[in-house]
């Protein structure tokens, strides 16, 4: 049995606990030369989501289970889960993040999706927004985009972006125990309540090449004293979004607190705010319902 097999297992568990039909497509992209992996479900609308951190695609699988009436696509980003991977530089990151999700709607045939972010995912999502704006309808961003108005990772995360340190702390897989702390620590989420979404987390970080991606991605965006300023998303680029924004915010979000939220949707020339309380940095996974009721009505208004 090899990582690829058990990663495959946890991400049908996980799916399968919510219910969800989804069949993976593996489309081929010139911006990693190779496959890219998108799980694909329902019926309607496209909608693609885009993780964050090195959170592989059926992450998203809470929040899938929400939305009925739409075809969602959600995303290995490259170099985790089941995509090919590509090289992470700070110079060269942002081009990867519009040629890949560019790539990725070429191959599906989607000309002006919505899209839904999270984290890295929405850092990428917004990238494309700016970068090929005819290209996405509108955006969900849940939980606090990185690296928006000043914010940065965790010092915890930021330790793991100096390479000797993150080579080492990542030399070993991760364990249950580890991936339940992280979750806790980074994410504000219980994991330990959802053993298939730990479990499909602990498969991920066990895929070839995935740590040292991890490594890489962060080392890319952040240092130890904070964001990179070569990649950060200030005002003025958020005040150069045309599309419409909704922001949902977990209220003890740790990458950056609802304050953020506000003044985000204060720049953004048309967005809106939505604060789940007591949700973290991936508040669907506590509280699916309240970030779909808060989506759904938002992704019907502006379905293209």
């Amino acid at each position: 049995m090899t990582a690829i097999d058990d990663f495959r297992r946890a991400q049908t568990r996980i799916l399968h606990r919510y219910g969800v039909d989804a069949e993976s497509l593996f489309p081929r992209l010139a911006v990693v030369n190779g496959r890219a992996h998108v799980l694909r479900a329902g019926d309607g609308p496209a909608v693609v989501l885009v993780p964050g951190f090195a959170d592989p695609a059926a992450m998203w699988t809470p929040l899938l289970a929400q939305l009925a009436g739409f075809t969602v696509y959600a995303v290995d980003r490259p170099c985790f889960g089941l995509t090919d991977s590509a090289e992470h530089d700070t110079a060269t990151i942002r081009r990867l993040a519009a040629d890949f999700l560019s790539q990725v709607l070429d191959a599906l045939g989607l000309a002006r999706p919505l899209v839904i972010g999270n984290s890295i995912g929405s850092l990428w999502a917004t990238w494309l927004a700016l970068d090929r704006p005819d290209r996405v309808a509108a955006m969900v961003h849940i939980g606090c985009p990185a690296l928006w108005l000043g914010t940065s990772a965790p010092l915890p995360m930021r330790l793991l972006s100096v390479p000797s340190i993150g080579r080492r702390v990542m030399a070993s897989p991760p364990s249950p125990s580890q991936v339940e702390a992280f979750g806790r620590l980074m994410a504000g989420e219980d994991l330990s309540l959802l053993p298939e979404l730990r479990d499909l987390l602990v498969a991920a970080g066990r895929l070839p090449g995935a740590q040292r991606a991890t490594v890489q991605v962060l080392h890319a965006l952040v240092r130890l004293r904070g964001a990179r300023p070569e990649v950060t998303v200030g005002p003025e680029q958020l005040q150069a979004i045309r599309q419409p924004v909704l922001l949902v915010w977990g209220s003890r979000d740790k990458f950056g607190g609802p304050d953020v939220g506000r003044e985000a949707a204060r720049v953004i020339p048309d967005a809106s705010l939505r604060v789940v309380a007591c949700g973290g940095h991936c508040p669907w996974v506590g509280h699916p319902a309240e970030v779909a009721g808060a989506a759904v009505p938002f992704l019907r208004d502006h379905a293209v």
